[in-house]
């Protein structure tokens, strides 16, 4: 098909003149890496994965990973994968999921990586928006049969011609293939035919990887029922990555443990990409378990992960869970997709010694870090972000020399720039994306200055106005164990259901998770949960997205106009859980 180039050659040559992209790609930090260190430990399957997938848990070296690498592009090219193409890829956390993207990258293919839980009802509509070409998977995850399900949809997704999933009896002289669907290629055969490695190093010589070559479409959910492809390159994801590194100060010396799934902001940039930047090691986690949490952060001496807020705050509350396990190694934890209670950001560091760094951002483009660097004060720290660009206040991050960062007065369009009065955020930056993905009929996310509209609601803060602070969530939106929800499409589905009049999805909080999901139904006949999560999942929707909650009434709240006020409604919920429990 032919590279796939995002952003313009102007927008290119700007940034790349001034030092902010400097022409690297995933490809050529791997070499580096490679060269630098072939020996050193670099990536650890999750302490489950037997149980999870029925294979043995790997450590690789870089040499050994860059060994897969090799392989693994050679298996795409032998069935005619290559530049340009789109791929599908559904695996947890584990170490072949890092294959698979290298060696996606390495010969010019485009990963489009699609959390577990999806099913059905996502696999089809974003494998028709991408034109997947090829599905990368395996056998089982758990108790699901992901290959054979994948199979069943091929004549939905006419474009898609190859179908290649690791066996559940993988591991060194097994896998031949015979539980696969038939339409399936075991990977685990495939990587033990022999291969030249001469083939793909001529063919990534005759294909050479240009830094603004489309590497992932990402999906984000907003407030279409719709989710929005977003297309990103190695110069905007590698931008990303040194925001991510300098916040926490990773060096080749930190163990990451990774809990977030490598399908978005949170687990490309979060920490794959500063993982890839800096050579440390990088520690898998899949599913989210608590215990074997706590156990990989003490067996691996594991110096910086990333978590929910509510799951940092309910384990300060529950300290017997930390006093049994050793926690010396871990220094830093990254946080967000909610605000942090100062409380929560206070005590680690005054029990643990351990620095919480406040993140905001999105798919469409990273924004603000706040670290115990730059604001040592913790309260300050839960508080606020970062306003670059205020004369006399400086940054230490790169991040901060190259963000533009504008409050806008929605209704008028003009700069806000006093403190206290809540307005849009909107940011110019590297790291930001081009735009979403050709062929979706969308409006332009930026604005007439090519500023990205974020969606989100801040005002400025602080005594010299160098802070902001989070308002609002403009976006309608459910963060549920860091997954974007879209209560749009939620709202569709249950709609189509015989004794829903009227429904309003909204989130409500919870102590692990942040947000669980709340059906409030205006119904005609009588109805239950059970029976609605049932109806639901004969849509085969992913099942972080099914209600924990359903809550019947008379009627939805509404303005003059007609628009249900979510507000009330998430207001009412979260009153009911509190003085319920329900």
């Amino acid at each position: 098909m032919g590279a796939w180039r995002l952003h313009p050659a102007e927008r290119v040559a700007e940034y790349t003149a001034a030092g902010w992209w400097d022409g690297e790609t995933t490809e050529s930090l791997l070499r580096e890496r490679v060269r630098a260190h072939p020996g050193r430990l670099a990536l650890v399957d999750p302490l489950n994965k037997p149980d999870l997938m029925g294979r043995p848990v790997r450590r690789l070296s870089w040499a050994e990973l860059d060994a897969d690498v090799d392989r693994f592009a050679a298996v795409l090219l032998r069935h005619g994968i290559g530049q340009g193409d789109v791929v599908g890829v559904q695996l947890p956390n584990i170490v072949e999921l890092v294959s698979v993207y290298l060696a996606c990258w390495r010969i010019g293919v485009i990963v489009s990586p699609l959390p577990v839980q999806y099913r059905e009802h996502e696999t089809v509509q974003l494998g028709a928006l991408a034109d997947f070409t090829a599905f990368i998977t395996a056998e089982r995850v758990g108790e699901r049969e992901i290959a054979a399900e994948v199979d069943g949809l091929r004549q939905r997704l006419p474009r898609l011609r190859l179908l290649l999933a690791y066996e559940a009896a993988g591991g060194e002289g097994e896998g031949d293939g015979a539980k696969l669907p038939p339409g399936a290629v075991s990977l685990d055969a495939e990587l033990r035919s022999p291969y030249d490695p001469a083939d793909v190093a001529a063919y990534t010589r005759e294909h050479p990887v240009d830094p603004n070559d489309c590497v992932t479409i990402c999906w984000t959910s907003g407030t279409e029922s719709t989710p929005k492809g977003v297309p990103r390159c190695h110069n905007d994801w590698l931008a990303i990555a040194w925001t991510c590194l300098e916040a926490p100060r990773m060096t080749a010396d930190d163990v990451l443990l990774n809990p977030f799934p490598m399908v978005n902001m949170a687990g490309f940039g979060g920490l794959f990409l500063p993982w890839l930047r800096t050579g440390c090691v990088l520690v898998q986690h899949h599913p989210f378990d608590l215990p074997v949490f706590l156990r990989q952060i003490a067996e691996e001496h594991v110096t910086y992960t990333v978590a929910p807020p509510a799951l940092l705050t309910m384990l300060l509350a529950r300290e017997e869970l930390l006093a049994s396990t050793d926690i010396s190694s871990l220094t830093r934890i990254g946080s967000g997709s909610a605000p942090l209670s100062p409380a929560m950001v206070r005590g680690w560091q005054e029990r643990y010694g351990i620095g919480v760094i406040n993140f905001f951002g999105s798919n469409e483009g990273t924004g603000m870090l706040t670290d115990p660097y730059d604001v040592p004060d913790p309260e300050e720290r839960a508080r606020y972000f970062p306003r670059y660009g205020v004369p006399g206040v400086e940054w230490s991050t790169r991040g901060a020399r190259w963000t533009k960062v504008r409050i806008v007065d929605t209704a008028t369009g003009a700069d806000i720039e006093e403190p206290g009065r809540p307005g849009e955020l909107r940011i110019k930056s590297p790291q930001v994306f081009a735009g979403y993905l050709k062929g979706t009929d969308l409006p332009s996310p930026f604005d007439d200055r090519g500023y990205l509209r974020t969606g989100d609601v801040f005002e400025i803060a602080g005594d010299r106005g160098q802070f902001l602070k989070y308002v609002d969530r403009a976006k309608d939106v459910v963060i549920r164990g860091g997954m974007n929800i879209a209560p749009a499409e939620l709202e569709e589905l249950i709609a189509g259901h015989p004794a829903v009049a009227e429904v309003a999805v909204v989130g409500y909080p919870d102590e692990v998770l942040d947000e669980k999901i709340c059906a409030v139904v205006v119904a005609r006949s009588p109805l239950v949960l059970e029976d609605l999560v049932g109806y639901l999942k004969e849509r085969h929707i992913a099942s972080y997205k099914l209600p924990e909650r359903l809550e019947l009434r008379d009627e939805l709240p509404r303005n003059p106009v007609g628009k249900v006020l979510k507000r009330v409604l998430r207001a009412s919920v979260v009153e009911e859980e509190r003085t319920h429990g329900r």
